[in-house]
């Protein structure tokens, strides 16, 4: 193989990403999504945690759309479930998809009119990608399989209101860092 064909080989392997860093990017994404959220997370009963899992999910599809995004959420969604040893629920795994996907959506197509006001776009992005996938599609999945009662569900809801509002907080002053900025063009850059 000639160095030519080495290099389009890459490329063709790599372009649901666009570039190898955006790719080696989103694999760190999805190694953060699983420290935080199922490792570093609270666990209250067997339905209910408290943890930051869906902020390394919700910057991938900021950072770089709601395909990135879904492919980290649902990356860091099975890969932590084989390394805690849980079964993999497929609702559940299609809730934490589904947070990278609506946080993209609604970031770069949905609110895209409101370009200048970065603040309200980022939490209405959040707060739309949790009420998809944390609050409606893994409670849907929680219930459908553990049989989770309604009463311990609706505490979720709660959870992730103050769950998107402080990742809301994290991602604006990481966008708003000149110097993080800068780095985060030149990984989208090709």
């Amino acid at each position: 193989m000639t160095a030519n064909n080495k290099g389009a080989a890459v490329k063709t392997n790599v372009r649901l990403f666009g570039s190898t860093r955006v790719l080696i990017v989103a694999a760190l994404l999805a190694a953060m999504s699983i420290v935080l959220g199922k490792f570093g997370a609270i666990n209250i009963g067997n339905s209910i945690r408290i943890g930051f899992g869906g902020l390394p999910i919700q910057m991938a599809g900021i950072f770089f759309g709601p395909v990135i995004g879904a492919a980290v959420g649902l990356v860091a969604d099975v890969i932590g479930c084989l390394l805690k040893g849980y079964a993999i629920n497929p609702i559940i795994t299609m809730g934490s998809t589904c947070i990278g996907l609506f946080s993209g959506l609604m970031f770069h197509y949905a609110l895209r009119p409101m370009k200048s006001v970065l603040l309200p776009k980022i939490a209405i992005s959040t707060i739309a990608a949790h009420a998809v996938g944390s609050m409606f599609i893994t409670s849907l999945g929680l219930y459908a399989y553990y049989h989770t009662p309604f009463e311990t569900l609706i505490l979720r809801v709660p959870i992730y209101i103050i769950t998107a509002v402080i990742e809301t907080a994290v991602i604006y002053l990481m966008l708003k860092n000149k110097a993080f900025a800068a780095e985060l063009d030149k990984v989208r850059s090709k």
